[in-house]
């Protein structure tokens, strides 16, 4: 396909992000890189698929080339009533259908449809995140004494790894298919000093479907030589409507989070972890996203709506999760709930979205045309003794598991 973006406007994009020069000029360093490929036919690779709810089917097709030659795979994986698309550039899950409650389905994840788009102006959608996902103080933190520093890339700080994150990555991938889940295991090894981490960091991220319509996400990793600081998630954008078709205003949230983490106004943790009652921030009853979301509360005008870390409560059930969250979009129906066995989970209302790209569908993106649910440990971490800490040594196992739960009502 063309290059139907020029230079200045990739740079405008990313400002829009709030991302910094250093990382505007090497995402546009990599769009240009990128050579222009087609994307494979949604509705070719799709076909045939998904026609018995409980049969687990995948396949694997072209999807593009990075400019040194690595080939760029989309596995689809689907039960017969969710379907799954990832591809192994970021480890990304690039589409996710499901049925509203008449049976229409639709996908309600945003993406694009092409590899070019993905280098040039995604702001992470659907990658896996890491080494560090979240924002890191100006990009520096200590371990034992020596001091590292991240290449900042969203104003003076660190974001998602820096620069070139595990999102701008292309995994290894191999399927899985256990006989009541289907799906792909992404690896990829970080090596010592990549991004200005220490250690030699091998992190494996199995995506897994169920026969219930349960996508599994499984977090694996080790490190070798040198401790380092570990927090994956995955950056998926959910609009419940179906992406591209309206604002997620009216979705109805429900949080397990009594305490959150309030930040400054670069939207760093001041170290406080303090309670959300009587902010707008308590959505420990149903309440829509859009109540409170353009109030004049500091922290809503910090982050131009929610973008904050919340403090997950309550005691792990027999699988070692907790309820992070639910969300449901009335007029179809569609539903999520979200169970995690990590301590915090970003809440992000789109606020960066700002229509200047389109996506699958040639659908733009505008504010708050979404939501992020990022299950992680605490933004800067590194920086704050307090919060849980995110250090992974030699010897030691990273071991992480987040759920998406689909359904209707």
């Amino acid at each position: 396909m063309p290059d139907h973006l020029p230079r200045r406007q990739v740079l405008r994009t990313a400002g829009a992000l709030g991302l910094g020069a250093a990382a505007a000029g090497a995402l546009s360093s990599t769009a240009e890189a990128i050579e222009a490929t087609s994307a494979t036919d949604t509705t070719a690779r799709l076909t045939g698929m998904g026609e018995h709810h409980g049969k687990l089917e995948i396949r694997k097709d072209p999807f593009g080339t990075t400019p040194d030659g690595q080939a760029v795979d989309v596995y689809t994986f689907t039960n017969g009533r969710v379907t799954v698309s990832m591809l192994t550039w970021g480890a990304t899950l690039q589409r996710i259908e499901t049925p509203d409650r008449r049976g229409h389905t639709e996908n309600i994840s945003l993406g694009f449809d092409n590899l070019p788009d993905y280098a040039k102006l995604s702001p992470y959608f659907g990658a896996t995140i890491g080494r560090y996902g979240n924002r890191i103080a100006k990009g520096r933190f200590t371990l034992d004494g020596t001091t590292y520093q991240i290449p900042v890339n969203n104003g003076e700080n660190a974001l998602h790894g820096g620069t070139i994150g595990f999102d701008k990555l292309v995994w290894k991938a191999k399927t899985v298919n256990t006989g009541k889940a289907i799906g792909v295991a992404f690896t990829y090894v970080s090596p010592d000093g990549e991004m200005g981490f220490p250690g030699e960091l091998t992190s494996t991220v199995t995506y897994t479907l169920d026969t219930r319509d349960n996508l599994r996400i499984d977090y694996h990793g080790g490190v070798a030589g040198k401790p380092t600081i570990v927090n994956l998630t995955n950056h998926v954008y959910f609009n419940l409507l179906g992406e591209g078709n309206g604002t997620i205003y009216d979705h109805v949230a429900e949080l397990n989070a009594t305490k959150y983490t309030p930040v400054d106004a670069n939207l760093i943790p001041t170290g406080e972890i303090a309670p959300v009652a009587g902010t707008p921030f308590d959505f420990g009853k149903p309440t829509a996203i859009g109540a409170r979301l353009r109030g004049d509360h500091q922290q809503l005008v910090f982050g131009r709506g929610y973008d904050h870390n919340f403090v997950i409560a309550g005691q792990p059930d027999r699988d070692g999760l907790r309820r992070a969250g639910r969300f449901w979009e009335p007029e179809h129906g569609r539903t999520i709930e979200v169970r995690t066995d990590q301590p915090g989970v970003q809440f992000y209302s789109g606020n960066f979205l700002d229509g200047t790209f389109a996506g699958i569908g040639n659908k733009a993106y505008r504010q708050s045309d979404a939501f992020a649910f990022e299950t992680q440990h605490f933004p800067d971490s590194p920086n704050h003794p307090n919060f849980p800490s995110t250090v992974l040594r030699p010897g030691e196992t990273y071991k992480s598991t987040t759920i998406y739960g689909f359904g209707t009502k």
